[in-house]
């Protein structure tokens, strides 16, 4: 078994054992809130900035943004074609439906898989940077012009700042900007950082396998909108990522398993707070983010099997 597989096993391991304490009674649904918020606040983004601060910026935006860009635009084009050609989706179901298929989840389940699997927590900065700072604003400006909204209007202000008060894009650019700058921060500033930071990878796992344990019942539908996301996601996402990097870049390796990894990981939870507040398919953006999160363990084994 290579040291990646190990590494995966070892992530899995730890997420089982939310599940598992989940189901004892341990730890209460409800707990899954408090650990992600305190992971998604506080852990994340001190993770994010300690790895990106003292990574090679030429590592950081490397074949991973490229190969994620790539796929996220195949899968993309492939739902706009088929929900809003063929099956006449208003634009907010088929915004909706576009990030179930493509938006991943790269803060919760990406940083600790690119911290602990891949060992490099700054591969996922760039994914960060680019769903928070482009495809959001993006999916924003479509649902709040589409009066299948929510029906409220926001400012150009608000729209273009709205990422900006998100703790992980502030982390990485903060540890962009420190990186840009080859500033060597103090250790007594950086001492409890990396204590935080340490709490990323086993908090986050918890609280993944404790949302797993809260069953399924009444949760998910599997209408054809849903089956496309998910397949679209789980499937297509990392084979377009893995055709990119391999044939159009040439990678090989460790270089090839990074972006096919990345592509692999589940829809985000995002996309399910996004159509809350849009009041837009909400039962497709909750069914692709549960059935996408179920089937990415054993996707991404087998990928880390394979490739590692």
């Amino acid at each position: 078994m290579s040291a990646v597989v190990g590494a995966f096993v070892a992530l899995v391991s730890v997420a089982v054992l939310g599940y598992v304490v989940g189901l004892t009674g341990v730890l209460r649904a409800q707990d899954e809130l408090v650990l992600s918020r305190l992971a998604f606040f506080v852990a994340t983004p001190a993770l994010l900035f300690t790895t990106v601060a003292r990574a090679d910026l030429h590592s950081i935006f490397s074949a991973v943004l490229v190969t994620n860009v790539a796929s996220l635009f195949v899968v993309q084009f492939v739902f706009l074609v088929v929900a809003a050609l063929i099956w006449r989706r208003t634009r907010s179901e088929a915004t909706i439906g576009v990030l179930a298929s493509s938006y991943v989840n790269a803060g919760n389940l990406g940083v600790p898989v690119a911290a602990y699997v891949l060992g490099d927590g700054a591969l996922v900065a760039p994914i960060v940077l680019f769903q928070l700072l482009v495809m959001a604003p993006v999916a924003f400006a479509v649902l709040d012009g589409d009066r299948q909204g929510s029906g409220r209007r926001v400012s150009l202000r608000a729209l273009l700042t709205r990422p900006l008060r998100n703790p992980l894009t502030v982390a990485s650019l903060l540890g962009l900007l420190v990186a840009s700058l080859d500033v060597q921060l103090p250790a007594l500033l950086m001492r409890p950082i990396d204590l935080l930071a340490a709490a990323a990878v086993p908090v986050g796992l918890i609280a993944y396998g404790l949302s797993l344990s809260a069953g399924t019942k009444g949760s998910i539908t599997f209408r054809r909108d849903v089956v496309l996301a998910v397949v679209l996601k789980t499937a297509l996402q990392p084979i377009a990522a893995y055709a990119v990097a391999r044939w159009l870049l040439d990678l090989h390796g460790p270089a090839l398993i990074a972006p096919t990894l990345l592509a692999a990981l589940p829809t985000a939870q995002n996309v399910y707070v996004y159509a809350v507040h849009y009041r837009a398919s909400r039962t497709l953006a909750r069914s692709a983010v549960l059935l996408s999160t179920l089937l990415s363990i054993p996707v991404m084994t087998a990928i880390t099997g394979i490739l590692g």
